[in-house]
């Protein structure tokens, strides 16, 4: 297979946990710049691979020409997964990877408008379809936008940015949006996080509903995993991490016990899912390789032979 333009962070844990045996089926959930679904072939898996991207879908065909048989492309959402291999046949399958959030490739063409690191037009859209970014932070409501920014980025300020963001209307560049966040909340160049990190995931996830999909597409997952397949999730911030843990805590019977706050589930389920009990982050060897490994967390899973669970939505609590 040719190289891939970018490494994907924890391959090596990713594909020791997904134990691929030849001939096996898995689904690449995620695939980016194809990273993780080259690594499976070359382990002689079949790979259905999703992205919701058209860029990634169409510069993917190389390798999908390449592989042949052995891969197939799909251009849709991963929360769309049990209805798009189920129309395939293609289901169950022995193995799910998830890597959450926005890819490399995203992030390093300014023209995508996901980063502040190069300007570019503020966009920030997956699927390059929909509201942008643009038109979120120019039409929104101040305590809307508020709301979002302390929600999905965890800024503890959001209400200064998000009047700052309102004082500046229009903004339509990525530089112009990380000039206004950094004037709000003071920056200077040796700190360790720009401020503006925060507020640009913050609109990256509501735009592209990005915990929405996360939920849906655990849940997807569990739908059509085989009893013994195995599921792999990679994450990269506290938001998406404690909605895995949750879901897997919850699916394989280890939720901890009710409490006034969090009633006790009405009757018991048969775990749909066995877990180890620790995740797996990247060493310091890679981390120094690649940066973004940083806060990496890698969560695997294996399939039970019970039922799934019924989908109730998403969740970001511990």
């Amino acid at each position: 297979m040719s190289a891939a333009p970018h490494i994907p962070v924890l391959l090596d844990e990713v594909i020791a946990g997904l134990g691929i045996a030849p001939g096996e089926r898995h689904v690449d959930a995620t695939f980016g710049a194809g990273g993780y679904t080259r690594a499976m072939l070359a382990a002689g898996a079949q790979v259905a691979a999703f992205d919701r991207d058209p860029d990634a879908v169409r510069e993917g065909a190389a390798l999908a020409s390449e592989a042949g048989d052995a891969l197939i492309l799909i251009e849709a959402p991963f929360s769309a997964m049990a209805a798009e291999l189920g129309a395939r046949g293609l289901v169950p399958v022995d193995g799910v990877t998830m890597d959450i959030g926005v890819s490399s490739m995203q992030l390093d063409r300014a023209e995508r408008g996901f980063s502040f690191q190069a300007d570019g037009p503020l966009d920030m859209r997956m699927s390059q379809a929909g509201e942008s970014a643009a038109d979120f932070v120019n039409t929104a409501d101040e305590a809307v936008i508020a709301d979002i920014l302390f929600r999905y980025g965890e800024e503890p300020r959001s209400r200064r940015v998000a009047r700052a963001v309102v004082d500046a209307r229009p903004i339509t560049r990525t530089g112009e949006l990380a000039g206004v966040v950094r004037r709000a909340l003071g920056y200077r160049p040796h700190d360790k996080k720009d401020p503006a990190t925060r507020t640009f995931q913050a609109i990256r996830i509501h735009l592209n509903r990005e915990l929405d999909e996360l939920a849906e597409g655990l849940a997807a997952a569990e739908r059509v995993l085989a009893p013994g397949g195995r599921l792999a999730v990679v994450t990269f911030h506290s938001l998406e991490d404690r909605m895995v843990k949750r879901f897997l805590r919850e699916r394989s019977g280890s939720e901890p016990a009710g409490s006034r706050h969090r009633p006790a589930p009405k009757a018991a389920r048969a775990p749909s899912f066995h877990t180890p009990a620790r995740a797996v982050r990247a060493g310091e060897h890679e981390i120094a390789r690649n940066p973004r490994a940083r806060s990496a967390t890698l969560r695997v899973a294996r399939r039970t032979d019970a039922p799934a669970w019924t989908h109730a939505g998403a969740t970001g609590g511990e």
